[in-house]
C-alpha cells in the first residue's frame, strides 16, 4: 500500500516544526523519520540523496521533502512532502516578525537565543559524524573533507567548484575503477 499524501505532509509538516537551525539541523530527525521509521530510503539512499539535495538549488531542507515524497508519490508526494516541510517555517517567521520587535529587548529573549546556538551547532555535527561514517570517510579519506574545508573557509574557493571538481574527481574514479557512472 503506497504512503499516504498525508503521512508525507505530516511527517515533513512535524520535521519542519522541531527543526532550529536550518535544513542542517533536520538531518537526525530526517534520517530517523524517512530511514528508520518509515523504511523510505536505505541508509546509502539517504546518504546519497543529501549530496544531491545539497548540490541541488533552493533549500536543503525543501529538496530533501521533494525528493522523498517524489520518490514515495510522485508529483503530489513532493508537492506534500514540500509544503509539509515548508508551512512551519513560512507561520513561524511571520509571527516572529510581528511580534519580535515588542520582544527583542527583554533579556529573557535574547538568552533563549543564546541558549539555542550551542544546540543547533550539536544538532548540525550529528549528522556530519553519522553522514560520515555511513560514506565510509576514515583515516585514509579524511583528508578530503578536510582540504575542501580549508579551501572554502581560507581561501575563499566557492562551493559551487568543489561541487564540480568532486563530481568529475568522483565520476573520474568510478571509471577507473571500473564501476558505472
Amino acid at each position: 500500500m503506497p504512503t499516504s499524501l498525508f503521512k508525507l505532509f505530516a511527517t515533513f509538516f512535524r520535521i519542519g516544526l522541531f527543526t532550529f537551525g536550518g535544513g542542517y539541523a533536520m538531518i537526525p530527525l530526517l534520517q530517523r523519520d524517512v530511514v528508520q521509521r518509515n523504511g523510505w530510503l536505505n541508509p546509502k539512499e539517504f546518504t546519497d540523496l543529501l549530496a544531491i539535495a545539497q548540490s541541488a538549488p533552493g533549500v536543503f531542507a525543501v529538496n530533501m521533502a521533494v525528493f522523498v515524497g517524489y520518490r514515495m508519490r510522485r508529483v503530489a508526494g513532493a508537492v506534500a512532502a514540500a509544503f509539509g516541510c515548508a508551512l512551519p517555517s513560512v507561520v513561524i517567521i511571520l509571527l516572529i516578525a510581528l511580534f519580535f520587535r515588542q520582544f527583542r529587548h527583554i533579556e529573557l529573549v535574547n538568552n533563549i537565543f543564546k541558549g539555542l546556538r550551542p544546540v543547533v551547532v550539536a544538532l548540525i555535527a550529528v549528522p556530519v559524524f553519522n553522514v560520515a561514517r555511513s560514506a565510509k570517510i576514515g583515516w585514509s579519506t579524511l583528508w578530503i573533507p578536510v582540504l575542501t574545508a580549508l579551501l572554502i573557509v581560507f581561501a575563499g574557493v566557492s562551493p559551487v567548484y568543489v561541487i564540480i571538481v568532486a563530481g568529475v574527481a568522483g565520476l573520474v574514479y568510478g571509471k577507473m575503477k571500473g564501476g558505472k557512472a
